[in-house]
């Protein structure tokens, strides 16, 4: 992967099940962190129903925005898995049965389980790129900038691998963690946004957690350029003792 400045993604998830709750998502924070630790952003998360209006109004807004537009769900064989169809129609061209996909089926299935509703997982859009999938075999795709994975998450992450390869990257998000010491977020918010402010570049937030000593206030520094980080990082931890000093001399 070679860095590039500024890469972007947007991930759509695709499913009426996850808008019901009956399948509780576990792919968002992973994919965040994957893309994030390879220097990739990601800048929004969308879900939208198995309705194809939605889904291909989601796919031409995204993929324009975006360096990358990464997809889960909706690739399997069930009258309901519409992805493939509605990419093809946002991009503009046909979906067929896939000779390579159908030749990877056919690697799994005895030609008597090899169901019209299982060649449905081999329909491609013209033009697509394969992801491979070691687990399962039926492929995820790569059409210009929109990479099509499962929503099954074991599948999603085999595909994520494979595919990472080809993508552009950049700098990776640098981080650092500062313990507030016991002082409450409201002590220290203002300390806190005039060292936001003096440092643009750094995105700062403070994150209050209950654990078995009681409440802790953790800030979190992020910035892809070390050295202003470190000069954030240095400002905050400067300002948190100033304020530990005065509260003591009370």
């Amino acid at each position: 992967m070679t860095p590039h400045p500024d890469v972007t993604a947007a991930l759509l998830v695709i499913g009426d099940e996850i808008l019901s709750g009956r399948t509780k998502d576990k792919n968002i924070g992973y994919i965040a962190e994957y893309l994030t630790g390879v220097g990739i952003d990601v800048r929004e998360v969308r879900v939208v129903p198995d309705i194809e209006a939605e889904i291909v109004a989601a796919i031409l807004a995204l993929k324009e925005r975006y360096t990358y537009l990464f997809t889960t769900g909706g690739i399997g064989p069930t009258h309901d898995d519409i992805t493939a169809d509605c990419v093809a129609k946002a991009m503009g061209v046909s979906i067929d049965h896939d000779p390579r996909a159908v030749a990877i089926l056919r690697e799994r299935y005895r030609p008597e389980d090899l169901t019209e509703a299982r060649l449905r997982m081999a329909r491609i859009p013209a033009g697509a790129e394969l992801i491979e999938n070691p687990i399962s075999k039926a492929p995820g795709f790569m059409i210009a900038n929109v990479i099509v994975m499962a929503g099954v998450p074991a599948i999603m992450q085999a595909m994520l691998d494979n595919v990472a390869g080809r993508l552009k990257t950049g700098a990776r998000m640098q981080s650092v963690t500062i313990d507030s010491g016991g002082l409450p977020e409201g002590i220290y918010a203002e300390a806190l946004a005039s060292v936001a402010r003096d440092h643009p570049g750094v995105v700062i937030g403070s994150y209050p957690s209950f654990t078995h000593k009681g409440f802790e206030n953790k800030i979190v520094l992020r910035c892809k350029d070390t050295s202003l980080l470190a000069h954030a990082e240095k400002a905050v931890i400067d300002a948190l003792a100033q304020l530990q000093a005065a509260k003591a001399s009370r």
